[in-house]
């Protein structure tokens, strides 16, 4: 069974599957095992590449979820998908190495951690003994303190650093160099102009590590801000129009709450970008 990435040819689209009470736009819609599958099932029949199971919300000023409250929302999960769905990519939303541990030993094939290794020191010795892929995130700060007041000389040159860093550190601790992602982690201590400065220089970290990316900018504060101070419910215009920029720019992975519709946007810009392919129509 297949289930690796070949980047390079199109956009990944990355479900989100959030089994927490409070997360900013879905918290509280999938946290029955039945509500869940049948949420997978759905995101699957649209399109979905990859589901991305959460058991934590990183929202701003959300506060940490003890381990075993983490553990008993995704592991019983990740290992009902991977039986229901065995070719499905399912990827693990967290920075606990103890939930990426059990997660990985349930059937989970990434592990999406949003300290970038940072946050326990035992994560990248998981990753690399399972030899999954490893998705390293920009955050300044914690999620309960990261959007208070951010600063930055140059946000694209500090990020660039982090990532230098944090891949050397990923692979000074054996991870395999070509099973780690970059995410640039829009909205994780950023303000609006940085934001959006990062999505209008995206191809610079391909360009430097040549290393695939993820961005997760789905129904965001940025998009509320952008659109007049929408709330999440009014943002799924904004979050296509930026996944539809994303697969233009070569984005690998885009991390989507409305999997049908931010599907239908890539496949239309991968026929722009591919028209050649349709000659014969």
């Amino acid at each position: 069974m297949d289930r690796d990435l070949k980047f390079g040819h199109r956009t990944y689209v990355m479900g989100i599957l959030n089994v927490t009470p409070d997360s900013f736009y879905d918290g509280g819609r999938y946290v029955s095992m039945d509500m869940a599958i049948q949420r997978v099932e759905q995101m699957i029949s649209e399109g979905a590449d990859i589901i991305d199971v959460g058991g934590e919300s990183t929202r701003p000023g959300a506060e940490p979820v003890p381990l075993e409250v983490e553990l008993q929302r995704v592991v019983p999960v990740v290992k009902a998908i991977r039986v229901r769905f065995p070719d499905i990519l399912i990827s693990v939303d967290t920075y606990k190495s103890a939930v990426a541990r059990q997660a990985l030993e349930a059937g989970a094939d990434i592990v999406n951690d949003i300290s970038g290794m940072q946050f326990d020191p035992e994560m990248a010795k998981v990753v690399a003994e399972f030899g999954s892929y490893g998705v390293i995130m920009h955050i300044k700060g914690t999620p309960k303190d990261m959007q208070v007041n951010p600063k930055y000389e140059d946000v694209i040159a500090e990020i660039t650093d982090y990532f230098r860093r944090r891949i050397d550190y990923a692979v000074g601790n054996g991870i395999d160099r070509s099973k780690i992602i970059l995410d640039p982690g829009i909205g994780f201590g950023k303000k609006l102009w940085h934001n959006l400065r990062i999505l209008n220089e995206i191809e610079r970290f391909r360009d430097e590590f040549g290393l695939p990316i993820l961005i997760g900018a789905s129904r965001k504060s940025m998009i509320g801000m952008v659109l007049g101070n929408v709330p999440p419910e009014q943002r799924l215009e904004g979050t296509i129009a930026i996944s539809a920029y994303c697969a233009m720019k070569g984005v690998d992975i885009i991390r989507v709450h409305d999997v049908k519709s931010n599907v239908m946007a890539v496949k239309m810009v991968e026929a722009i970008k591919n028209w050649q392919k349709f000659t014969s129509e």
